[in-house]
Formats: structure tokens, sequence, C-alpha cells
């Protein structure tokens, strides 16, 4: 018998039914992304995206702006954002809502189960929401453009080569950190796009490689040294992702947690500010002088000078004034890692923070799985991003009807137009 390719299990895994509670939860992370998406309309990116030959419809233009500010969606262990990518993929179609939502299921869980075999060698220069990404775009758009689950054995070929010709060009390095630059949106819509165009080529009869993971000449042996195993749990990996509270990178989020904790029990955080966190973290975000909006949302310093000068960090205090505002604050905050903290990374995203000889230690922050935010705080958070966009409180309603309460995925697509437009 031939050998059976990881891409080939993974295809038989996605075969299973979607539950009505993980249906749910994928509502949630869409109405999440959408409001990411209202939040970023005035946006430098939003100006580019809608002008000139760039894009030309809404679900284009969104593509762009989901990840702008920095409050998308995160699976930890995998370190990346499935969600930009993933609603995109799916709202594309349009239909029924419901079936819209199982796509996205099985995007979510391609993107992650090979996010997550990835190592510390690939996170190093490859950006692993533009790896695995690709990855789960081509998955949510085979499931929906033409294979009707009638006939496993075709969809299960169809998708393990919308797999393979997706991952055969997967990719995106970090080198776009240490630049000025749109880059990181670009990874986003080249995952989208590029997956769009693996599934519809694979429907078409165009076969690509089986083994695109494992193979000798695969993504693992090109990007990894020690690639972990893949896994194929039985609940659906949607309920394993994060929701960002704050708009800052993820990394520098362990720090405001605990800043804020530590804050609230000494009433101040006054003088000097220490923090403790994991290696990544102070590669991505140790950055005592950020210089730009984006420098400030990937700066541990800045993140915990709003902390310490305000409380909860707000959208504001990231934009130029606030970077200029806080330049004193943050000189008063020292940022280190540390061993015993980077051991518990990936799957545990920690941080110790001590000030005026009193500490406090999180291994875990707001908005994961061991510390969930409640639905209520997610459509807070919608309608927070609503307004910072620049929209009429009304449309943070309409958004959470639609997406909560709504069966057909037609009206959020008319909605994204008259937001874009």
């Amino acid at each position: 018998m031939t050998q059976e390719s990881l891409t080939e299990k993974l295809a038989t895994h996605l075969m299973r039914p979607v539950d009505e509670a993980t249906r749910q939860r994928a509502r949630l992370h869409l109405l999440d992304w959408l409001g990411c998406v209202a939040g970023a309309r005035r946006s430098e990116m939003a100006q580019l995206a809608t002008k000139g030959s760039i894009e030309s419809d809404a679900i284009g233009v969104a593509t762009w702006l989901g990840n702008v500010l920095e409050m998308d969606d995160i699976h930890r262990t995998s370190i990346l954002h499935p969600g930009p990518v993933i609603w995109p993929s799916v709202l594309d179609h349009g239909g029924s809502l419901p079936d819209i939502l199982d796509c996205a299921v099985r995007g979510y869980e391609v993107t992650i189960a090979v996010g997550a075999t990835l190592d510390a060698k690939h996170y190093g220069c490859y950006h692993n929401t533009a790896t695995a990404g690709l990855f789960g775009s081509a998955a949510a758009h085979c499931k929906y453009d033409g294979a009707d689950g009638k006939d496993e054995a075709v969809f299960r070929k169809r998708l393990t080569s919308a797999l393979g010709l997706a991952g055969s060009v997967s990719g995106g390095l970090w080198q776009m950190r240490n630049e000025p630059g749109h880059t990181k949106q670009w990874h986003i819509v080249h995952a989208v796009n590029t997956g769009r165009n693996a599934s519809r080529y694979a429907l078409d009869g165009i076969v690509g490689p089986r083994f695109i993971l494992e193979g000798p000449q695969g993504l693992y042996a090109a990007t990894c040294d020690n690639p972990k195993p893949i896994t194929f749990p039985d609940q659906w990996r949607i309920h394993e992702v994060s929701f960002k509270p704050w708009g800052a990178c993820r990394h520098a989020h362990p720090a405001i947690d605990a800043a804020l904790e530590l804050k609230a029990r000494l009433g101040a955080l006054e003088g000097d500010i220490l923090v403790e966190t994991y290696d990544d973290a102070t590669t991505f975000c140790d950055r005592p002088e950020p210089q730009t909006v984006i420098d400030a949302k990937f700066s541990i310093q800045h993140a915990v000078a709003i902390v310490a000068s305000q409380g909860v960090p707000q959208l504001a205090d990231f934009e130029p004034d606030g970077i200029a505002r806080l330049a004193d604050a943050r000189r008063l905050v020292t940022v280190s890692a540390a061993p015993d903290i980077t051991d518990r990374y990936p799957q545990h995203y920690g941080a110790r923070v001590t000030c005026s000889g009193e500490t406090v230690e999180l291994v875990d922050t707001l908005g994961d799985p061991e510390r969930p935010v409640s639905k209520e705080r997610v459509i807070e958070k919608v309608r927070a991003l609503v307004a910072w966009g620049g929209l009429p409180d009304k449309e943070a309603d309409r958004a959470v009807d639609l997406v909560l309460n709504g069966q057909e995925a037609g009206a959020i697509n008319v909605m994204l137009s008259e937001w874009l437009s």
C-alpha cells in the first residue's frame, strides 16, 4: 500500500462534521475580525488599498485591513493569526452563513495544524501566519468550491493537491520587521489569493505534491531543524485560539496584563519597572524608543509605560502623540528574557513585572483559553473598534446581529461594502 502523506491524513481529519458549539465559537471569531477591519478604516493601509488598481471589491480591501491594528486573533503554540487569512477566504464565496462557518472552522484547523509543527528555526526567519495560512486558505476554499462531501475519496484527493500546490510556494520572511512598509499585510493577501488559486486549480485537475510537508525537499526540510509531529485532536482547534484585548503585538500582552494587575495591587506604578518575559517577546518587542505606530505596537516599554501612566491601553495611545508623550515613562521600563518563562513558551505566554519591591507573575495572559474573555467582552471590543474606525454606533449593532444571529453571508458582504466604500 502506498504510504499516506501528512496532508492526506489532514484531509481525512477535516471530513468530520462541525458541531453547533464550534460553529458558535466561529461566529465570535468572525465578529472579532470584522471589528478589526472596521477599526482600520481610517488607516494608511485603507487609503492605499482603496485607491488605484490594488483592490476592486470590499473583501479584497478587508483582506489588507484585518491585521493592521494588531488586534487579530492568535493561536499560541503555532504563533500565528488565523482570522485575517481565513475570514476573507470564506466570505469570498457568499451563500449560507452556517456553511461558511464550517469552511472557516476547517480553515482554522489546517492553519493551526501545520503552524503547530513549525519549529524555532522556522519562526526565526519566517512569518508563521504566511507559511501556514496558505494551507488554511486552500482548505477553506476547497471544501466550498465544489466538493460536496458525498465522494470522500474525490474530496480527499482534491484537498491534498490544493494543500500541496499552496505549500509549494508557502512562506513569508520576517525581514519586514526590520524595515518600514506593508509587507505583513501583503503576506495575508498572498495567503488568501494563493490558497484560493490552489483550490480552484486542484478542483480542475491540477495535481500538487502529496508530501509537501515531510518530503525530502518539502517545507520541513527547507525551513525547520526539528519539526514537531502533526496531531489530529477530536476537538476543533478554533477553541484554542485566543482573542486579543489590546492593540499591540501579542508578545507584549503578557507584560501589559501583569503590569495592570501590579498597578491594581499597588495603586500606582512609580519609579523603575522591570519586565521579564520569554525570548521571542524580547526579540520582537524590546523597543525602548519606538518611532512609528507599528514600532509602538511592538514595544513592551511603550505598552507598560501606557499602563503606568494611565491604565488600560487604548488605540490612541500607540499613535504619534502617545509615543511622544510617554518618552520619559518608557525610560523607566527595563525588559529582559527570563529562562523559566521562556521554558514555558509557546504553550504559555507569560511575564513577570516588578515595581517598588512588588512582583506580579502571570503564566497565561487575558484572552487565552485558560483566561478566556466572554462573548460580551468580544462585543465590547467590536463596539470600540467600530467607533475608532469612524462608523456610527448602529453599525456595531448591525455587525453583532448579522454575525451572531444571521444565516446568510451575503448580508455581511454588503455591510463590508458599505463600510469600505
